[in-house]
């Protein structure tokens, strides 16, 4: 406990909810509802409430995603730190590196 990794990899089954986050803070600071439809946008998939909160926190936590100042309307919104953008870049890269040897292996097949 109290171990911070600079990975998403540990995060076990919540490493996808908590990947799509950070790829959506990758663009720009977005409030929850945002981060969700942008989700839903992209991948057709909408994290619910539970998800999407229970895996902004496990990220707020790890200090890969901050809240910035409320402007009044309850909303708070969320952005990507320096921390998050590498552990970003570290997970896609490696789901390149397997993606390519997938393709290979298949074009083999």
């Amino acid at each position: 406990m109290g171990r911070k990794s600079e990975d998403l990899e540990d995060f076990g089954r919540f490493a996808e909810p908590s990947l799509l986050i950070l790829i959506s803070l990758a663009e720009r600071p977005r409030h929850g509802y945002a981060i969700s439809q942008d989700v839903e946008d992209v991948t057709g998939y909408r994290p619910g409430p539970g998800t999407l909160y229970g895996a902004i926190a496990r990220l707020e936590n790890r200090g890969f995603v901050r809240a910035l100042e409320s402007t009044g309307d309850r909303k708070v919104t969320y952005e990507l730190t320096a921390a998050g953008e590498k552990a970003l870049r570290a997970r896609l890269a490696a789901m390149a590196s397997v993606t390519q040897i997938g393709q290979q292996r298949l074009a083999g097949a």
